[in-house]
């Protein structure tokens, strides 16, 4: 069974920092570029953060620069967001996705796998 399992996320004030993670089963979890998304009660779900499948190809939307970092071990088949300096904005569900083409998930296109999410809540 293919699955992704999010996992870190709570309730923070702002300017404090959580780490999410993401741990795949039943996939090749090597040659998956892996994306994180946020959908804020509203709005329409978002791109994040990617992370090629090697690591070495990182994209990130303007309003997290500087301030949230993606990354991957293989060995352990999961990826993680580093969520630091955080503002109320960024109260939202997150999910992390797989798919082979790092190009699919920056068009936030239809992945092959989604996580169920997680909520991260920044109070002011």
């Amino acid at each position: 069974q293919v699955q992704l399992v999010e996992s870190g996320g709570g309730l923070v004030q702002a300017g404090g920092s959580l780490r999410l993670s993401c741990v795949a089963s039943g996939l090749t979890f090597s040659s998956r570029a892996m994306g994180w998304f946020r959908q804020a009660p509203g709005k329409e779900r978002e791109l994040v953060a990617a992370i090629s499948w090697g690591g070495s190809n990182t994209y990130y939307a303007d309003s997290v620069k500087g301030r949230f970092t993606i990354s991957r071990d293989n060995a352990k088949k999961t990826t993680y967001l580093q969520m630091n300096s955080l503002k109320p904005e960024d109260t939202a569900v997150y999910y992390c996705a797989a798919d082979p083409s790092m190009s699919t998930i920056k068009l936030n296109g239809n992945l092959e796998v989604w996580g169920q999410g997680t909520l991260v809540t920044v109070s002011s």
